[in-house]
């Protein structure tokens, strides 16, 4: 699953999406790089891709000074633990030669294994949603879809993000820059290079290891931020929540066949 910008003709990336793969033969929406890291192309989606290493934790293991390969383990050790979440989010988007900022905010749905949903809200609504077979984007003001198959291999943080991937075994890890008293950073390095970013960076409580924010390095120079709050750990999400219908008289463009 590519994770990239997924830039769209007016906007900073959909996090750690799946992208559209190149080569449609259509106008392409997305530009750029990551859903869209935290979903095939070049785009959170990005795929957000590493949103994964969104939650959690316990103590770490009651050490005073742990390490950074401690905190790891432990936000592997409750993300394991983790079903499915909601969180609302704010995505900045830097880039471009005069680096430019544009702020997006919506929700997230994550349900293991693979299956999420982006809703953005502000300024534009749109919507990515994958239910681990099938890709949707779907852009409100212009009543139009895009459809593609979820790419077979996904890159390392959207693995782990889908609930099949590891920090220890995908990435090497150390201790960010932006930690304070009340929050640990990790920056996390991908053991093999990626196409579309060189790493990944993850703030959190250290009192109760949710997540605070995880922000992208995009190849080409682009920071995409994302800042969550109001995050709930399984709150249940079904099957249904990953099922987009497309709205009566959209304009829909399938990328390819979709397996089932």
């Amino acid at each position: 699953m590519s994770l990239s910008a997924f830039l769209n003709a007016r906007g900073a990336p959909p996090p750690l999406a799946l992208a559209l793969r190149r080569g449609s033969g259509r106008p392409r929406v997305c530009r750029g790089v990551g859903p869209q890291a935290l979903l095939a192309g070049r785009g959170l989606t990005l795929g957000l891709q590493a949103l994964a290493l969104l939650a959690f934790g316990t103590a770490v293991g009651g050490q005073t000074t742990p390490t950074a390969q401690d905190v790891a383990a432990s936000l592997q050790k409750k993300y394991d633990t983790i079903r499915d979440f909601s969180t609302d989010f704010v995505h900045t988007h830097e880039g471009g030669v005069l680096k430019r900022k544009r702020e997006e905010r919506g929700t997230l749905l994550v349900k293991k294994p693979g299956k999420m949903r982006w809703n953005y809200k502000a300024p534009d609504e749109k919507v990515f949603v994958s239910d681990g077979v099938r890709l949707t984007q779907y852009f409100a003001d212009e009543n139009r879809a895009l459809i593609s198959a979820v790419p077979e291999n996904d890159q390392a943080a959207v693995q782990f993000l889908a609930g099949r991937g590891s920090l220890a075994r995908d990435f090497t890890v150390s201790f960010g820059q932006n930690g304070t008293a009340t929050s640990w950073t990790l920056r996390l390095e991908p053991k093999q290079s990626q196409q579309d970013y060189d790493w990944l960076e993850i703030t959190a409580a250290r009192d109760t290891f949710l997540l605070q924010s995880l922000t992208v390095a995009e190849k080409q120079g682009s920071r995409s931020t994302f800042v969550f709050t109001n995050f709930k750990e399984n709150p249940g999400l079904t099957d249904k929540t990953f099922a987009f219908a497309i709205p009566r008289g959209a304009e829909v463009t399938n990328a390819g066949p979709v397996k089932r």
